[in-house]
């Protein structure tokens, strides 16, 4: 069967930590979209891991692969199996050959088109690590994949054909001197190596075909998203979004195997206990605000809940794994996890960091919106109507801030009623189950109500 983590929110929900609490009953754990934009955290034995493009199960020796719908820095990726096997792992990676590659100019022309946008305020907050121009290729038609790395006499021919195109582009357009990201003969010689070691290792393979053949000899395969729905390119507050699909739907198009397949098994939607954002765009449930990211926000310190936007985030280790940049906090928005939860068709869901809001008075959920003096329950479809929201919220008794360890040891009835209560909402309001409760950066700091794998 097929189990499919997605981020319910704006990214930074946990789904690493979600992948690998169920991991070790999976056989495979895939990736379906995104590059090393992600950010996912594993905890084992007190030990910190921080992945960006390896998928979250290598932690647990499982094989791990990097779907079609992935654009794939070959650089990162050898960076990151080599620092894990450095530290004891086996580390069994395999790429998809129709997955995209990211090449120096990508990430060279991501900062130029943020920095160019940043003068009209319309910047959207990227990681700078070439994604976007890298989809763009893709959509275009010029793009290169994993199968052409694998081929020198390709590799040169398409090189010949896209950089000349790119230098231009920085030179004419932006007016930027360009250099040795530019250069075919250097590029040729980087990416003609990465093509050997790919191929001497066996990582390159077609993804749909491989995770078919897994799932008839009876292989339990994991979807792991990256990013969160409400950046979808397609479901979420475009322009300020990622470049891929991380919704359910994407698991599909971004392996090769059919809706049904994917449909058919479980899709777990992670929510983080409040809400966090690293960039740009609206978020009307905000309790405080961050420089350059907040719209208007030019002063830290002027929010009217700047002290408690502190605090979680304090309390949240609330800085992006792979930026490292402050992120927005705000109240649950229940609006936002409605539309998520349709665009999904969550079976389950992973509710983290309930530890954190311990210990305050109160609580809150931004339960519906005012929009233009109406009631509505979900998201508009547009970004400018998102940010003339004003949400109407429900307030709920805080919980007392306890031995988190014990409550783990212990089960489900012995998280606080307080809490339980807020988890019994979001549950009802979502028609989705709650399948695990983080409790705690580590593996043994969740509740495991149901395991989907078993």
């Amino acid at each position: 069967m097929t189990v499919t983590i997605v981020g319910s929110q704006l990214g930074d929900e946990g789904k690493g930590g979600v992948v690998d609490l169920w991991g070790d009953a999976a056989d495979v754990v895939a990736r379906y979209q995104g590059g090393d934009n992600a950010g996912h955290t594993v905890v084992e034995d007190g030990t910190e891991y921080k992945l960006s493009l390896v998928p979250s199960g290598a932690v647990r020796g499982k094989v791990g692969v990097l779907g079609n719908g992935c654009v794939v820095n070959p650089s990162t990726l050898f960076e990151e199996i080599d620092d894990l096997r450095e530290r004891g792992l086996d580390p069994d990676v395999r790429v998809a050959k129709r997955a995209h590659v990211i090449l120096p100019y990508h990430r060279v022309l991501d900062g130029i088109e943020e920095e160019a946008k940043s003068e009209s305020d319309q910047e959207v907050g990227t990681t700078g690590r070439g994604i976007g121009p890298t989809y763009e290729d893709k959509a275009g038609r010029r793009g290169l994949r994993i199968a052409d790395l694998l081929d020198p006499e390709v590799l040169r021919e398409k090189l010949e054909y896209v950089v000349p195109q790119k230098q231009r582009l920085a030179e004419e357009v932006f007016g930027v001197e360009t250099g040795e990201e530019f250069d075919i003969a250097s590029l040729y010689e980087e990416y003609r190596r990465y093509g050997e070691r790919l191929a001497e290792n066996d990582m390159a393979v077609d993804a749909g075909e491989f995770l078919a053949n897994r799932l008839d000899d009876g292989d339990e395969v994991m979807f792991e998203g990256a990013q969160g729905t409400l950046i979808d390119i397609d479901h979420g507050n475009y322009p300020y979004v990622t470049s891929s699909n991380p919704t359910a739907g994407g698991a599909s198009t971004g392996t090769g195997l059919s809706p049904g397949i994917v449909g058919g098994g479980e899709v777990v939607g992670i929510v983080k206990g409040y809400l966090t954002r690293v960039g740009s765009g609206p978020l009307p449930t905000e309790l405080g605000g961050v420089v350059g990211d907040t719209p208007g926000y030019d002063e830290q310190g002027e929010g009217d809940n700047e002290e408690l936007a502190t605090y979680i985030r304090e309390e949240g280790g609330e800085y992006g794994t792979v930026t490292g940049r402050p992120r927005r906090v705000g109240w649950l928005d229940m609006p936002m996890l409605r539309h998520s939860a349709r665009a999904n068709g969550f079976t389950g869901l992973a509710v983290n960091h309930i530890d954190v809001l311990a210990g305050l008075d109160e609580v809150k959920v931004g339960h519906s919106y005012d929009l233009n003096g109406e009631e509505v329950f979900t998201m508009p479809a547009t970004t400018e109507r998102w940010h003339d929201c004003e949400p109407n919220f429900k307030t709920f008794e805080g919980w007392d801030d306890v031995d988190w360890a014990e409550v783990a040891d212990e089960g489900y009835d012995a998280i606080p009623e307080n809490a339980r209560a807020y988890l019994e909402y979001i549950s009802d309001e979502l028609d989705a189950d709650i399948y695990a409760v983080g409790l705690g950066p580590g593996r043994e700091e969740t509740v495991v109500v149901e395991n989907p794998l078993e």
